[in-house]
């Protein structure tokens, strides 16, 4: 590929015990108190946005570099053994007295996973973290979860800031990706609707959750979409032109340049700013402006061959999506690309088992693969 990639941000051990048993509608059907869960074998893999972004861009063909910080502790060992396989643990940084990161993932068949997280090392990480050295002749910086990372909040997002310029200074072409706010903590206090309008100008390529973004944006509709759903699946309700397109053009205003909104298993929406704002992303990444300028549209997820848990699908997406941009395709094949990767993604439970190349997913897609 030639164009070298630094993922830094947020990482941590994904936990998720294995649920046996037929699908169901509602948490209250699994767990009670009181009651023994039989369960099968645990799945133990590397999570968050540097491993699971990271890992999948490599796994594409990506020269990736990964730059994240864990504890000195028996979960950043397990964490660093996992990316010595793929010899990417030259960018981590191991802290002592930090507690490494973890989540037990509880992905129950037939409804949205549930997340207990603990944020550890990634609260601390900073932008002294980030050195000029380590982003010369980098061709694309990608940062995940700055919701999950303490400093890059605080402030209201200066630490997130000064990284993202640090990366524009050197040359880079940047994205981000963000995570669920738990709107009770710390996090879910933070003034986000004035960090987006902070940052999103030196972001070349946004890629957040609809849920994530509306959070961030507007409360108020995000609320109403709450109830709305009656405890379904948000992406279930949407409406592209009167939900999803409000959202998008705040952004826009704010500055994006080319935005992804991933909207679960329907798929993602995108769009992207006038052909002479992405004249630099020609020299960073060698997108051509008259191919990426000025494009609108929702690509409608692939159906899975079976669903075992959605962990990593939306950073294996935008793996693919930034991978394939790379790689020089069209923003429409890179869309193709990406919701491809998700529907593979969600029949493994780790983020990379089901992954599948991009010749494998272009036999796919022309051999007739549904679409939801």
């Amino acid at each position: 590929m030639g164009k070298k990639v630094i993922v830094a941000g947020h990482i941590c051990l994904d936990i998720t015990p294995v649920f046996s048993g037929k699908r169901v509608s509602g948490v209250s059907e699994v767990l009670q108190p009181g009651k023994l869960l039989e369960m099968g074998p645990a799945d133990v893999h590397t999570g968050g946005s540097v491993a699971n972004t990271g890992l999948a861009m490599k796994f594409f063909g990506a020269d990736v570099s990964l730059m994240g910080k864990v504890g000195t502790d028996a979960f950043g060992d397990m964490i660093c053994n996992i990316l010595e396989k793929y010899d990417v643990t030259d960018g981590m940084i191991r802290q002592e007295g930090e507690s490494t990161s973890y989540s037990v993932v509880l992905a129950m068949p037939g409804i949205d996973r549930i997340f207990l997280h603990n944020p550890g090392a990634n609260h601390t990480f900073c932008a002294e973290d980030v050195s000029e050295d380590m982003l010369k002749g980098i061709s694309l910086f990608h940062f995940g979860y700055p919701p999950l990372m303490r400093s890059m909040y605080k402030n209201e997002g200066e630490e997130l800031l000064e990284i993202l310029k640090k990366a524009k200074n050197a040359g880079c072409a940047t994205s981000l990706d963000m995570a669920a706010v738990d709107e009770d903590s710390e996090a879910g206090r933070a003034d986000w609707k004035r960090i987006l309008e902070k940052i999103i100008p030196y972001i070349d390529f946004f890629v957040p959750s609809v849920e994530e973004l509306c959070f961030m944006l507007d409360r108020p509709r995000f609320i109403e979409w709450q109830q709305r759903a009656e405890g379904r699946d948000i992406t279930e309700v949407l409406d592209v032109e009167s939900d999803i397109k409000p959202l998008a053009q705040q952004c826009m205003k704010y500055g994006a340049k080319v935005l992804l909104i991933k909207c679960g298993a329907s798929g993602m929406y995108y769009c992207s700013g006038r052909c002479d704002g992405l004249m630099d992303l020609e020299c960073s990444v060698g997108i051509q402006p008259a191919l990426w300028g000025e494009k609108e549209g929702f690509e409608k997820s692939y159906v899975p061959e079976r669903i075992l848990s959605g962990t990593g699908a939306g950073d294996t997406s935008i793996a693919a999506f930034l991978a394939a941009m790379l790689e020089g395709y069209s923003i429409e094949k890179c869309m193709q690309f990406a919701t491809a990767t998700g529907a593979s993604c969600v029949a493994a439970y780790d983020a990379l088992s089901g992954l599948k190349t991009f010749d494998e997913l272009r036999d796919r897609i022309e051999a007739g693969w549904k679409k939801v």
